[in-house]
């Protein structure tokens, strides 16, 4: 009966785990799995219970934890739609001013504008991709 109440315990940690996302919880419902584990396989008396519950854990934070945040941080950032832009040349099929014109990027014609309003880029020119606004895209001859 006491590994019915150990697995609710688990799945109660793992709801919660969803909802901070700090990695605590998992591996206290980790340690929830294994005291049921172990009280599946052997019925000990509570306070073994006790002690596998706190010992797994403990165990989990201080080792496991730490691995998992720094995997979770190290990952690099995949930048997608007009984020993977910005930093890309272009080249100017349409003069470009401080109001209009037309960039080619990567295959694609947008729509663009320059980023010092006074400036003039001709057609033929490469530019850089300072940020994309709406969809126009900011450049920089340079």
């Amino acid at each position: 009966m006491s590994a019915l109440i150990w697995l609710a315990a688990a799945i109660v940690l793992l709801i919660g785990e969803i909802f901070s996302g700090d990695l605590v919880l998992l591996m206290l419902a980790g340690g929830a799995f294994a005291t049921a584990g172990v009280d599946v396989a052997f019925d000990p008396p509570i306070w073994v219970d006790g002690v596998v519950f706190a010992v797994v854990s403990i165990l989990l934070v201080a080792v496991v934890r730490p691995v998992a945040k720094r995997h979770m941080l190290s990952r690099p950032r995949v930048l997608t739609n007009t984020e993977a832009l910005e930093g890309k040349q272009g080249i100017v099929t349409e003069q470009i001013d401080g109001n209009d014109g037309r960039v080619k990027i990567g295959g694609e014609i947008w729509s663009a504008r320059s980023m010092d309003p006074a400036e003039t880029i001709e057609p033929g020119e490469h530019v850089t991709i300072v940020q994309i606004d709406g969809a126009t895209a900011v450049v920089w001859k340079g």
